[in-house]
């Protein structure tokens, strides 16, 4: 699912019990869903309870957090230093060290595209998340890590992108920003003191750390055979098809189930 025009796509395969050799790589895997009940539908988050064929004799069930995904940008300045911001978050109760990050929200698009069906590209949504949450732009981005929040439960998908060449946007085009973006405050620090900080237990939002720890591996080959930013979001299960997000009313609750 992944770029192969890269120096870090290596083909690593292993074998079976049975003899077989699979790559370890990510693939997918479409398994019958025989039941699906709305269990709750907010803003952003979506609660399903679904029962689905583990294989022709075992039905599971489980629940699933369906959030539409998010990008995030790994801003590195020409002194190897990472753009890291704190806000507070208040699910975890913390004033959180952060790199900018967005939902992909379709805020960037009018009323008629939304209703068109649109949904605004991601590689747009990182480009304005840098400039209204850091007031930048950058000339060079790359795709840096693919990851899912916790797939255990959660179907939310996301990329943090590269961005270098830095410079500011202009006072006089700047975003308000408002609500706890308003409380933000930065700083850029040297990616290998970054990494520190991740090792040392005092930076824990699983995003930054992945930015961090990735950012600085990248940097000792000078950025070389990153993926492009607009690789492939094929892993990404709404936009790949592999799964839907639901109007509220699609789905019985599981009230109206149980009626």
């Amino acid at each position: 699912m992944t770029s192969k025009n890269t120096s870090y796509a290596h083909q690593i395969v292993v074998t079976e019990h049975d003899g077989h050799t699979v790559p370890v790589e990510d693939l997918e895997s479409i398994r019958p869903i025989t039941g699906r009940s709305l269990r709750y539908h907010g803003y952003v988050v979506q609660m399903m309870e679904e029962t689905f064929m583990l294989n022709e004799h075992e039905e599971l069930r489980r629940d699933v957090a369906s959030l539409p995904g998010a990008v995030a940008v790994a801003a590195v300045n020409e002194k190897n230093e990472i753009l890291l911001l704190r806000q507070y978050r208040h699910p975890t109760r913390l004033l959180m060290w952060e790199i900018p990050a967005g939902l992909l929200d379709n805020d960037g698009l009018s009323a008629e595209e939304i209703a068109a069906g649109a949904n605004e590209a991601p590689f747009a949504v990182a480009v304005r998340e840098l400039a209204e949450e850091a007031d930048l732009r950058a000339e060079t981005w790359h795709s840096l890590v693919d990851y899912f929040s916790s797939s255990g439960q959660c179907d939310e998908a996301s990329r943090i992108y590269l961005a270098r060449n830095l410079s500011e946007v202009p006072v006089h085009e700047r975003h308000e920003r408002s609500a706890e973006e308003a409380e933000a405050i930065f700083a850029w620090v040297p990616l290998e003191k970054a990494v520190a900080l991740v090792l040392g237990g005092k930076i824990h939002n699983g995003m930054t750390a992945q930015a961090i720890m990735a950012s600085y591996v990248a940097s000792l080959n000078s950025f070389e055979g990153l993926r492009p930013a607009e690789d492939s979001w094929d892993f990404h299960p709404y936009r790949s098809g592999r799964r839907t997000r639901y109007s509220e009313g699609e789905y019985p609750t599981l009230e109206e189930k149980k009626a």
